[in-house]
Formats: structure tokens, C-alpha cells, sequence
């Protein structure tokens, strides 16, 4: 008897273990990420991360793996008090011409001014899918949960909770989606003042500098992406954990609509879907479908 626990023991443990190498949760920065530029203007130990932007220098980190499915999530406290010019960023992308990407980038402010919450969407080299919010909160007040959930259904970005926008897999009517290609996840401070703020008309006040945005309690859990043969692992029901595959998670619930479509009535400021003078009519064709 005491050989048969034993063995099964270790059968729950290797199962364990099996699903361990799928996804990681918690993530330590300095563990998982690397530093793509400004090394010397960054700081991460553990859970925590500290992005420095000055006129000499941005910084930015990526993590080591890539994900295809899953839930990415970062606490977030943004540049206080003067941060016109300035852009942090956190994201998910592929590399090359044809790159899916899923974008949230918080565009900085004159003081007494809001943050822009500016989302996008790349898939196979597509772009062009902006919307924006106004915060219903102070960003730079203590950290907020920024959270991209996304599986072969829809794509969700989060804030504390709150869905705010969806995109909805029309891969089957030629409308391109993102889910053949491993993103890895990065975030960045630097420098957009041509554009960032107020279309560039308001520019960084580097007597201002060091600009400092924070991180904490980065998690993904998510399928770890092992090359092509991860498009169908990762999308398989019968492994345990994939649990993005669910159908309880292809669609938002009732009360997660109504708080969506309240935020998008009270705080959005840009949709991509209603500027019809910069397509000249010719709508991108996910416009007409229904995204939630």
C-alpha cells in the first residue's frame, strides 16, 4: 500500500510539474526579464521595477519567453506631476513585419492634465486599431492592475478589474487575428514628445527629470510558446491548463458588460471604429461586427 502512494505521489507531482512548465505566475523581474535599452536607467529586484526616463536616455525590459493564450497582468504607478511628452508602456509582441502586438501605452500630461490610456491591436503587420480612455482615477496615486487576457475567442484589456475594450476573433471572415505567433511581454519609458501629448504641442520639461514610472507584481499565466507546435497545444481543451479555452471565457458575463459600457460612455475619448475621415469611409471591416 505504502508503494502505491508512493507512486501515485509522484504521478501528482509530475502532473504538477507538467503544468508548471506551461505557465509561470509571480514572475521575479530580475529573473524573467532582460533589459533591451537603457540599462543604466532602471532598477528591478524581485516583484518590483523602477523605469527611469531622462534626456540622455529611456529604458525598457522584455521577458525572456514568449506566450501565446493566457492573462498577462502588471501593478502600474505612472510618472506624477508634469508628464507631457512622456509615454510608459506595457505590451505583448511578436518581432518582424507580419507581428501581432496588444498594446497599453499611457500617454503623459501637463500637470492638472489627464493621462491618455491609449490601446491598440496589431495582428499580421495590421495596425491602425486605436481607441483611447481618460482615467477614471489617479494613475499616479499608487499602483493600478493593468491586465491583457487573451485566448482564440477575444481579446481583453483590463483596468483594476474592469474590461474596457474587446476584440473579437473574425479570423473566419478575413479579418486578421492573433493567435499563430508567440508575444513576449515588454515595458518601456521614453520620450514621444512629437507626438504624445496633445499632438506634440505640449513637449517635455527635462528641468523635470529623472521621470520615474513603477512596476510590481508582474504575472502571466499563460502558455508558454515552444514554436509552431505550440498553435495547437495551446489551444487544445483537453490540457488541464489551458484553462483560456473554457467557454466561460470566449465571452464577457452581463456584469462585466455593464461595467465595460460604462466606462466606454463616460471615459472614452477615441475610437478607431468612428473616424471615418481617416479611413475615407472605407471602415476597417471589424467595425461592423459585434466585438462584445
Amino acid at each position: 500500500m505504502a508503494g502505491l502512494q508512493a507512486k501515485t505521489l509522484m504521478f501528482v507531482l509530475a502532473a504538477a510539474l507538467a503544468t508548471l512548465g506551461r505557465t509561470f505566475v509571480e514572475a521575479d523581474f530580475s529573473k524573467n526579464f532582460i533589459v533591451t535599452w537603457g540599462k543604466d536607467h532602471m532598477f528591478m529586484n524581485g516583484t518590483n521595477l523602477r523605469l527611469v526616463l531622462d534626456k540622455s536616455a529611456g529604458s525598457a525590459i522584455k521577458s525572456k519567453v514568449a506566450h501565446l493564450f493566457g492573462s498577462v497582468e502588471m501593478l502600474i504607478k505612472l510618472v506624477p506631476g508634469n508628464s507631457a511628452g512622456t509615454v510608459a508602456a506595457y505590451y505583448l509582441s511578436s518581432t518582424g513585419s507580419t507581428h501581432d502586438e496588444i498594446d497599453f501605452e499611457f500617454l503623459g500630461n501637463a500637470t492638472g492634465q489627464p493621462y491618455t490610456i491609449h490601446t491598440n491591436l496589431y495582428a499580421q503587420g495590421k495596425g491602425n486599431r486605436e481607441q483611447q480612455f481618460r482615467p477614471w482615477f489617479n494613475p499616479t496615486n499608487g499602483f493600478h492592475n493593468y491586465t491583457v487576457h487573451w485566448n482564440p475567442s477575444e481579446v481583453v484589456w483590463f483596468v483594476d478589474g474592469t474590461p474596457i475594450r474587446v476584440f473579437r476573433n473574425y479570423e473566419s471572415e478575413g479579418i486578421a487575428y492573433p493567435n499563430k505567433q508567440g508575444m513576449k511581454v515588454f515595458a518601456s519609458l521614453w520620450n514621444a514628445e512629437d507626438w504624445a501629448t496633445q499632438g506634440g504641442r505640449v513637449k517635455t520639461n527635462w528641468t523635470l527629470a529623472p521621470f520615474v514610472a513603477e512596476g510590481r507584481r508582474y504575472k502571466a499565466r499563460a502558455c508558454l510558446w515552444k514554436g509552431s507546435v505550440s498553435i495547437k497545444q495551446c489551444v487544445d481543451p483537453t490540457i488541464r491548463s489551458n484553462w483560456w479555452t473554457s467557454p466561460s471565457f470566449s465571452q464577457l458575463t452581463a456584469s462585466q458588460l455593464t461595467k465595460m459600457q460604462k466606462i466606454r460612455d463616460g471615459f472614452m475619448i477615441y475610437d478607431y471604429c468612428k473616424d471615418t475621415n481617416r479611413f475615407k469611409g472605407v471602415m476597417p471591416p471589424e467595425c461592423s461586427k459585434k466585438q462584445f
